[in-house]
């Protein structure tokens, strides 16, 4: 007669579900260590009667009208694009430029200069007051003309990217952060972690550990068996 009886559960399942699970823990803050960056740059901005809206080309390629508002604000942001913090002051072109005439052959443009938080800023630094000036330039002049005339010095990288208005930040060009962190940093690595902010050396050798674990667990369940 067959023995129906319920064969008892191996204990090798719930020990595998159990090494699963911690190498999920010791992966999942990891991955999330990685990903969390933030960059430090001066981003730009179209000044409108509905507020600021991120420039879609960059200064040289932008050429303002007469009665424009350009908005520039330094700032740590995940991103280079709508979700960046906006300059403070609102565009108020008639505001800014109301004490600067128009004259022939020149456009007025207003431009608004939001150096950004403390937060923000690169260690050590302290950023300027906000402040909003009237640029009068010739009719041809783009965004990147119209910001020497009222914000020197700029320092752009040898991509011609943007680095300082009116000389802030004294270094660095759009360098990536650590989320949180304000160290002013270009990515040097700092106590128990990597350069780029991934997994250190420790993660690696926990989870080689829990592997190792699991084919023993393996090994001695299918011993077991062979001798019954």
């Amino acid at each position: 007669m067959t023995d129906r009886s319920p064969r008892p559960a191996s204990p090798l399942l719930p020990l595998l579900l159990a090494l699963l699970a911690a190498c999920a823990a010791l992966l999942g803050p990891a991955a999330g260590v990685s990903s969390a960056a933030e960059y430090r740059y001066w981003s730009f901005w179209k000044g409108g009667a509905d507020g600021w809206a991120y420039q879609q080309v960059g200064p040289a390629g932008n050429v303002p009208a007469d009665g424009a508002v350009d908005g520039w604000r330094f700032a740590l942001s995940p991103d280079g694009g709508q979700d960046a913090p906006r300059p403070g002051p609102a565009p108020d072109f008639a505001a800014i430029c109301a004490d600067t005439a128009p004259g022939s052959g020149h456009k007025r443009v207003a431009v608004v200069l939001d150096f950004g938080t403390a937060q923000d800023a690169p260690g050590g630094e302290q950023p300027p007051a906000v402040r909003s000036v009237c640029a009068s330039v010739p009719t041809a002049a783009n965004s990147a003309e119209v910001l020497a005339a009222v914000a020197a010095p700029l320092r752009y990288d040898s991509g011609a990217m943007l680095c300082a208005i009116s000389g802030y930040p004294h270094a660095g060009c759009g360098e990536q952060v650590a989320a949180g962190a304000n160290t002013g940093s270009t990515g040097g690595s700092s106590g128990g972690g990597t350069s780029d902010g991934g997994p250190s050396v420790g993660l690696y050798a926990g989870v080689g550990a829990v592997v190792l674990l699991g084919a023993g667990a393996v090994w001695q369940a299918r011993r077991r068996r062979a001798t019954r």
